[in-house]
């Protein structure tokens, strides 16, 4: 349910005798950050124009000298908050530059409502459709530190398959999943069924039109399901998404995590992005080129492969997303398309009507800034579209085979090449003033921090490799 006038905000107020309303706005790497004001601080004013804030305490935005900014509530956004103990509405929030009145250059979202605007100016079409599928990990027990002399983690799950000859003093009860081996079991192999279903059901709860949940194939892996829709919608959902399942877990007395790659030797989290481009209510994807696909269509691969490094950085934007990104783990390395193919990095889904019609970008990881990510997608099929970019021949052989695979090119290896590989490729997520240098700037910068810790760190594994030389 939307509420998109004050008066509805103050009716929902005063139905469920709301005593706090909650802001909310996204970082650059994705994380939700919050105010909390009492209802007795709730006006017009407030709602309309919202509040201030130091940007300057936000890792990649405002420097201290020039720290004022500005959130602005999406009153279409507001939702009862299910794990306050308060009654308390949440509100999603854009950021602005206060002086200027203009949305901040650097706020996600509000570049991804910029990439919907650019999306109906460009003519090709008036809607964007995305629906992810975001994985997770569920643990039971999660430990790291890292210090000048020390450096570890250690995760446990009662699903692991490390746990089959633990003693228990009250008897180790088997009925886990394999390595690989997890995908759709029944109970009591699939031991927390009832968790993943408070979860779709507290997603209901907060307005996500909601359709399935399931075991993923790693031990303590996951994915529940939910609605397609608009991009800037779908990325505010999957916002309520991550925080419904890191509470719920957490209610539970376990932990969830959307960590690409936790768990050596085993599958890692992805995120496939199904897309769709519609005008006047019709679905450009569908037509009578390869695998029932408009033209259309297959320049929007065309433009995905074509700036696939580059999209790496918002999609897969964390140096633990290329350990998933390797051969062997059911992860699409490969950057080619087909048809029903899961080991190619564009695959186009088996639908039997012509709404139904989409490609499912299967790269992406849950790391992923959704706002960031589901509009570097966006820009790169436009501007395949817009230069005809062809994809070249679809592949229907095993990809993960290196006979079959040889010379198709590969999703970038590492956060450094993803990186370096924006920095060269950004024209085409500028078109229309989507995304801008001052941004990307700051966004590589931001991520270059993280390239660099791990590179100065030694890691547990060098000790074992290394230390008796």
């Amino acid at each position: 349910m939307k509420f998109p006038t004050t008066e509805s905000v103050f009716a929902l107020i005063k139905e469920h005798s709301v005593c706090f309303v909650d802001l909310r706005f996204t970082d650059p790497r994705g994380a939700w950050h919050h105010m909390t004001l009492h209802v007795d601080a709730i006006d017009n004013d407030v709602l309309n124009e919202g509040i201030m804030f130091d940007g300057s305490s936000i890792a990649g935005w405002k420097t201290i000298e020039d720290s004022d900014m500005q959130m602005k509530p999406d009153l279409g956004t507001a939702v009862l908050d299910p794990f306050s103990a308060q009654p308390t509405i949440i509100l999603n929030c854009d950021v602005f530059e206060p002086l200027s009145g203009k949305p901040y250059s650097r706020d996600p979202r509000s570049i991804a409502k910029r990439a919907e605007v650019h999306l109906e100016e460009s003519g090709f079409a008036d809607a964007a459709y995305f629906g992810p599928e975001a994985e997770f990990f569920v643990f039971d027990d999660v430990r790291y530190d890292v210090a000048m002399q020390h450096g570890f983690y250690y995760v446990d799950s009662e699903e692991g398959d490390y746990n089959s000859g633990r003693q228990d003093p009250q008897g180790n009860l088997a009925h886990r999943p394999g390595i690989k081996g997890g995908y759709v079991p029944v109970a009591p192999v699939d031991q927390i069924s009832d968790m993943r279903a408070e979860m779709l059901s507290t997603l209901k709860e907060m307005g996500i039109e909601v359709e399935k949940h399931h075991h993923e194939v790693a031990p303590s892996q996951h994915e529940l399901g939910f609605k397609f829709s608009t991009l800037t919608k779908t990325a505010d959902a999957l916002q309520i998404y991550k925080y419904v399942i890191k509470n719920v877990a957490r209610m539970y007395g376990k932990t969830a995590t959307f960590m690409p790659k936790p768990i050596h030797k085993d599958n890692g989290s992805g995120m496939h992005v199904h897309q769709s481009l519609w005008h006047k209510g019709k679905p450009l994807f569908a037509g009578d080129a390869y695998a029932q696909l408009s033209q259309e269509a297959l320049y929007y691969i065309g433009g995905i492969i074509k700036h696939g490094h580059a999209l790496n950085a918002f999609t897969n934007p964390t140096t633990n997303s290329y350990k998933r990104l390797i051969p062997g783990y059911e992860a699409p390395v490969m950057l080619a398309y087909s048809a029903r193919n899961r080991s190619a990095s564009v695959r186009i889904p088996y639908t039997s009507t012509a709404k139904a019609k989409r490609i499912e970008t299967r790269f992406p990881d849950p790391a992923a800034n959704p706002y960031l990510a589901f509009a570097s997608m966006l820009m790169a099929g436009l501007d395949g579209i817009r230069n005809k970019i062809h994809p070249g021949e679809a592949h229907e052989g095993n990809l993960y085979d290196s006979e079959v695979s040889r010379g198709i090119p590969q999703v970038a290896g590492s956060l450094r090449e993803a990186l370096e590989a924006l920095d060269r490729d950004r024209e085409f997520l500028k078109a229309g003033g989507v995304f801008t240098d001052d941004l990307i700037d700051a966004f590589i910068e931001l991520k270059w921090e993280e390239v660099h810790a791990l590179d100065v760190i030694p890691q547990p594994i060098e000790f074992k490799m290394y230390y008796g030389v």
